[in-house]
């Protein structure tokens, strides 16, 4: 946010005010709405937000157990669905040995 906030604060503005519909607008409780945020920043490997949302939980009656077994969820959703994409994208692996299917990526000679 730091380069948005200097070269393009129209942006940050914006985003700021997302965040006041949000609080206004909430149908959650705030525990609810920081065990969502917080596995959210673990997902989206987010050390502030991480950090933001543990306390917040915590201040809002959270407790270390629980959010343990948010993290532990988080982790084991996270895991399979790269499992399940990831079965998905290389399904075909015989066919990838055989070389008849090109990743179109840069350098790739197919």
């Amino acid at each position: 946010m730091r380069m948005l906030e200097e070269f393009f604060p129209e942006f940050a503005q914006k985003l700021d005010e997302v965040d006041e519909i949000y609080r206004d607008k909430r149908t959650i409780d705030e525990k609810t709405y920081q065990f969502i945020c917080f596995a959210l920043s673990i997902k989206a490997r987010s050390k502030p937000c991480v950090l933001k949302h543990f306390k917040g939980a915590l201040e809002a009656g959270a407790t270390v157990k629980e959010l343990t077994y948010i993290l532990a969820l988080t982790m084991r959703e996270a895991a399979g669905a790269d499992d399940c994409w990831t079965h998905d994208v290389i399904g075909e692996w015989k066919e990838i040995l055989k070389g008849n299917i090109s990743c179109c990526c840069a350098g790739d000679k197919d």
